[in-house]
């Protein structure tokens, strides 16, 4: 759902969250704008306990690794980075200070870089800690390594807060990647037919609410580096 914030509502809020999803191929299961959906739902439990400024999502970014099937749809990361950055001087201009990116995809690598040119200003959420973190909190059981994509993870946040957007068929469509060396290079498509790197059988509806809980109380600590 898009925020309906008013201009009233903005007032005297210091920190934006920006969800940044992809509408890229998940699987037979998963619709394409599964990241978006993800991203979204974090920043909204955010705000719903947080007095941040919700922003519309980004729904298309960097997902040229999964251009093997079809549907995906890709921007340059040089957009992804002209955009991000543009929003955020835009946010300072009209005074909220600071800015963060709730990443819902895994090769938004960019923004890694356009935090870190921030000097400050920006931060990037989830980060790798906190997803060991959330992971081990809620109890998953396959690695974020074997669970690259399509899995248990991703499959655990939809059956617990978008079950309607489900597919039949996430549970028998575990799939192991193996070695990833040249994924870069060559994109996901040497390693998996169906799209899906991960053990989404393993999913479950508590799993997700508790992964959801874990991430909303880890982003206390970002509001703590500002505050």
């Amino acid at each position: 759902m898009i925020p309906t914030y008013t201009t009233e509502d903005a007032i005297d809020r210091t920190v934006a969250v920006l969800p940044v999803g992809s509408f890229e191929q998940h699987g037979r299961y998963l619709p394409l704008a599964t990241d978006t959906i993800i991203a979204n739902t974090i920043a909204r439990a955010i705000a719903d306990t947080y007095p941040v400024l919700l922003l519309p999502p980004i729904t298309i970014s960097c997902s040229h690794e999964h251009a093997a099937w079809p549907g995906t749809v890709s921007i340059s990361a040089k957009t992804l980075y002209s955009v991000v950055t543009d929003i955020a001087e835009s946010l300072e201009r009209s005074g909220v200070p600071h800015l963060v990116i709730v990443n819902g995809h895994g090769g938004n690598y960019v923004l890694q870089n356009v935090v870190q040119e921030s000097r400050g200003r920006m931060a990037l959420f989830p980060g790798f800690e906190d997803w060991e973190a959330v992971r081990e909190a809620a109890g998953l059981e396959a690695s974020a390594y074997e669970d690259m994509h399509a899995g248990e993870l991703e499959v655990s946040l939809l059956l617990h807060a978008h079950p309607e957007v489900l597919r039949p068929g996430y549970e028998t469509s575990d799939h192991d990647g193996g070695s990833r060396r040249f994924l870069l290079t060559q994109g996901m498509g040497p390693y998996t037919e169906s799209g899906v790197i991960g053990r989404a059988s393993l999913a479950t509806a508590r799993k997700g609410e508790d992964l959801l809980a874990a991430l909303v109380d880890a982003f206390r600590d970002y509001l703590d580096v500002w505050h």
